[in-house]
């Protein structure tokens, strides 16, 4: 390369003109008015028009001629104002452009599969294929970007906080909670296999244990589970445990981390301390753990109203142990009825039988179960809601996390078509309060809502072995604009109350021992009350990016079967392999 750069080409400003220049880049567009050739040369920094005049050697001009998009060349040339009334407002170097004096042909391109500038051309499919040209596009270089800026506030922020940075190993253990793991066969140890980590969980709180009382690490994670847009096979976490402190400490530096990243950037300031609200609270208004509460719209209690109904459904629901809950739809009376069964629909995927629904218009009740309201409960409705002309009513009568559930995923539903939700806004709360437990159907067991290691309250304790249900614990979830982006805990560090939360897990004794044994061996010397959180990375970086889905976000991620189109993996593996590892591939037919 004969031309090495000496500016970068979204660098150049006016103050530039009369200087001579070396650019190297990509041609994002060419065009050829009046005999002349301009080009918009692209790299990372951004674009500048560099303009190839007739007055260049043939040579020169016969190659600049066939230049294409995506072509990689170097240029040398003298920075000049535009004329008169050809200045791009619509560009950052808008004002001025490079009249080339020696250039160099470094790279030709094939015709793209799509178009670089306009990144809509290509399906989402064909650009995970060609990721490597998808990440040329101005969306995705800023993504990254945003991305770059948050890794290194973060790293900043902890490090300047003393906490102490430090890694831990990928391969491990498998463990009987969470979710499914991604296993990798040892060659040197036949028949047994490692496991890649769902998080560093055991080996942070080893730390602790080890007198690290501050530790964080950026931290690859993985988890075999079905995918679905903020979910990716392998992904990040901002990975963070301290010890000797509790509950408040932990928010109180996660919050002003959050505040840095945020400022730092992408320049919005969010303020601080984050409200907080309780999983029952959360789930009793919002129909959800991780609620958006940028609008309105609170499920309510209507069983007085129910009660007074003669609609069987509502009475059968309370007879076997159900709630009644209702969500309000300010003009919602409006809606077709293609649009309530398409609300139907939707309820349906979430466990509902159905959504029974009333429309009040000009001070009655129309539609729906209108029918069963009598003036007695309507009045009892109406106050309750605080109904007004043009309302509608959407009821769920079910078991409480059922109605809950599907209540709230209509309500997130309603905001967004309805368009309810300021994407300008930032809101960020803490859901605390947390079920220790939660109730496994398929295996007629309580299972973790957490994970083994969370710490219930301290009064929670005597319920632990004959009221599980009853025993809250001491995990926290932080929640922005409806996405949950980290979840934390208090973590047990007695060894004796670890074998009890074991125990209530119908994890024998030996089972314990087998999986994390070390643990509890490593308890007995001196165990620190110690706590910590996780922070969804790539889910942070989407809100900071505004997208919707982390692959937006990710240099090279999965699609949502899991498979990266670009290198062709998950992929077979030859028979030489299988035998040094030991192992026969069956699938069933």
């Amino acid at each position: 390369m004969k031309i090495k750069r000496n500016q970068l080409c979204g660098n150049l400003n006016k103050d530039n003109i009369g200087e001579t220049v070396k650019l190297n880049g990509w041609i994002n567009t060419r065009r050829v008015l009046g005999g002349i050739t301009f080009v918009d040369l692209r790299d990372r920094y951004g674009l500048v028009q560099v303009r190839f005049d007739n007055d260049l050697p043939e040579n020169i001009l016969t190659i600049v001629k066939q230049l294409n998009m995506e072509d990689v060349i170097a240029v040398e040339g003298e920075v000049q104002h535009r004329p008169e009334g050809s200045t791009n407002k619509n560009m950052l170097t808008g004002e001025i452009e490079v009249v080339v004096k020696e250039f160099e042909m470094l790279n030709k391109s094939k015709p793209t599969p799509f178009e670089i500038k306009k990144r809509e051309t290509g399906s989402e499919n064909l650009r995970l294929k060609y990721r490597y040209l998808d990440l040329r596009t101005e969306k995705l270089q800023k993504n990254i970007l945003i991305r770059h800026k948050a890794l290194q506030a973060t790293r900043e922020f902890l490090s300047n906080d003393k906490f102490m940075e430090i890694e831990t190993p990928f391969f491990i253990k498998s463990t009987p909670e969470g979710a499914r793991d991604f296993v990798v066969p040892s060659r040197v140890n036949l028949g047994k296999f490692y496991a890649l980590p769902q998080s560093p969980q055991t080996f942070k709180q080893l730390l602790m244990i080890s007198g690290f009382d501050k530790y964080f690490q950026i931290v690859k994670c993985f988890r075999d589970e079905d995918l679905r847009a903020d979910r990716q096979p392998e992904f990040t976490q901002i990975d963070m445990e301290m010890s000797f402190i509790d509950e408040n400490d932990i928010q109180k530096v996660s919050e002003n981390m959050l505040k840095t990243i945020f400022s730092k950037t992408i320049g919005k300031e969010i303020v601080t301390p984050f409200p907080k609200i309780t999983y029952e609270e959360a789930m009793e208004k919002y129909g959800s753990d991780a609620p958006d509460t940028r609008f309105e719209m609170i499920i309510e209690n209507v069983e007085d109203f129910a009660k007074l109904t003669n609609f069987k459904v509502f009475h059968s629901a309370l007879e076997n142990d159900g709630v009644i809950r209702a969500l309000k739809v300010k003009n919602g009376a409006e809606f077709s009825r293609k649009n309530i069964d398409e609300l139907t629909e939707l309820a349906k995927t979430y466990g509902a039988k159905g959504l029974a629904f009333v429309k009040y218009k000009e001070n009655e009740f129309q539609s729906g179960i209108s029918k069963f309201i009598d003036e007695e409960s309507g009045k009892v409705l109406i106050e309750k809601l605080k109904l007004i002309d043009n309302d509608l009513v959407l009821f769920m009568a079910d078991k409480w996390n059922v109605s809950l559930t599907v209540l709230g995923s209509v309500r997130k539903h309603l905001g967004k078509k309805m368009g309810l939700i300021d994407n300008s806004e930032i809101s960020a709360l803490w859901v605390t309060n947390f079920p220790l437990f939660e109730y496994n159907e398929e295996e007629n067991r309580y299972q973790s809502m957490h994970h083994p290691f969370t710490s219930p309250n301290e009064e929670d304790w005597q319920y632990l072995e004959n009221n599980p249900k009853k025993v809250n614990s001491r995990a926290y979830d932080i929640v922005i604009n409806g996405q949950e982006i980290g979840g934390g805990s208090i973590r047990i560090h007695s060894q004796e109350k670890q074998k009890r939360i074991f125990s209530a897990l119908n994890i024998s004794e030996e089972e314990a021992k087998q999986k994390f044994g070390f643990l509890l061996n490593a308890f007995e010397y001196g165990a620190p009350p110690h706590g910590g959180i996780a922070f969804g990375f790539d889910r942070l970086v989407a809100i900071l990016a505004g997208e919707p889905t982390i692959r937006e976000v990710i240099a090279f991620p999965k699609t949502t079967t899991a498979q990266s189109l670009m290198i062709g993996s998950p992929d077979i593996i030859d028979e030489k392999q299988l035998k040094e590892l030991g192992l026969k591939i069956e699938i069933e037919k």
